[in-house]
């Protein structure tokens, strides 16, 4: 027999929870359709309460036995439609219509590993030196939760999720990781994919993984999930990559609401952001709204960074909103 851990994203509100129940399995079979009880996940009514999970995506389990193997679904409801809660639906739409213009995203997932309470490497009592000297760093005074980012890495990559890379962010056990670059629906799978095995591995050690915009009030960066995006034009003109920051100023309220909850106490205008109610873009610019990198405009073509998603994001989510933003003003 083997094990098949069904993964999902719940309904909780603000912020969704990755959810998850194991399968005991024939070693010959493939994941089926199978169902949870929503009104546990903020998805049904008690007396309407199954929910159905529709396997979209498979990958072995790394973390388990050999044969065992992990499956990213899909929530339906019981009449085989997407349940209100299925983002990835609606991200599968945008994907299909603005195919030809061949996405591409890569995300910069930022986090916090946390123990009592704290912020992994802040003292028991007091506040640790500033930010600066964690930033990439080595050392174990300046170094929390390598351990668990290191395997975290190898599970990925065992998995066969696509994370480029992982480094320590400004303050004491803050990481982060990237995924892509991949086109619009898979980016989100992946980096779903890729928090699940984060959180699961730091549960072994007993660290919680936080994705809150503003772990730390104080002068501390917050934690944001920098988006990268280029269409098959952007790749060929710096032109067009200029139109693309350009139209992402031109629909800044939805974005500012979709970006992940809380965004307000992470764009204030400080800590390398721009302020959640003006929007700029620039070459070069760390705190601008989006950045184009100084080697797009050196070489003339390349791709944007749209700096404004939060850590807590619904990547499916945001790669819908820029692709409407963007690709729809490349057909007028």
């Amino acid at each position: 027999m083997k094990l098949a851990e069904y993964i999902w994203i719940d309904g909780g509100h603000p912020t969704p929870r990755l959810r998850s129940k194991t399968k005991v399995m024939p070693p010959d079979q493939d994941p089926e359709i199978w169902g949870f009880d929503g009104s546990s996940t903020d998805q049904a009514e008690g007396v309407n309460s199954d929910c159905v999970l529709f396997p979209v995506m498979a990958s072995a389990d790394p973390i388990r036995r050999e044969d065992s193997m992990l499956v990213l679904c899909e929530v339906y409801n019981t009449d085989l439609t997407p349940h209100v809660t299925n983002t990835r639906a609606l991200c599968r739409g945008a994907a299909e219509e603005f195919a030809a213009h061949a996405p591409l995203f890569g995300m910069e997932q930022e986090y916090t590993f946390y123990k009592d309470e704290r912020p992994l490497g802040f003292p028991k009592k007091g506040t640790p030196d500033p930010q600066g000297k964690y930033y990439c760093s080595v050392g174990a005074d300046a170094i929390f939760g390598r351990e668990i980012v290191e395997q975290h890495l190898d599970a990925c990559l065992r998995a066969g999720l696509k994370v480029g890379g992982v480094n320590a962010e400004v303050m004491p056990g803050q990481w982060e990781f990237q995924v892509g670059p991949l086109p619009p629906v898979e980016t989100g799978d992946h980096l779903w994919m890729s928090r699940y095995l984060l959180q699961k591995i730091a549960e072994q050690h007993g660290v919680i993984v936080s994705f809150d915009p503003k772990p730390e009030k104080g002068d501390w960066n917050g934690a944001g999930c920098h988006t990268n995006f280029s269409t098959n034009k952007m790749r060929e003109s710096f032109d067009a990559c200029k139109l693309a920051a350009e139209a992402l100023g031109k629909n800044t309220e939805e974005h500012i609401k979709n970006y992940g909850h809380g965004i307000e106490k992470r764009l204030t205008g400080d800590h390398e952001t721009c302020s959640y109610k003006e929007y700029k873009w620039g070459v070069s610019d760390r705190t601008a709204s989006v950045r184009i990198p100084w080697q797009v405009e050196k070489v003339g073509k390349g791709y944007i960074e749209d700096r404004r998603p939060n850590a807590n994001c619904d990547p499916y989510v945001v790669t819908k909103l820029i692709l409407n933003t963007v690709c729809g003003q490349e057909e007028e």
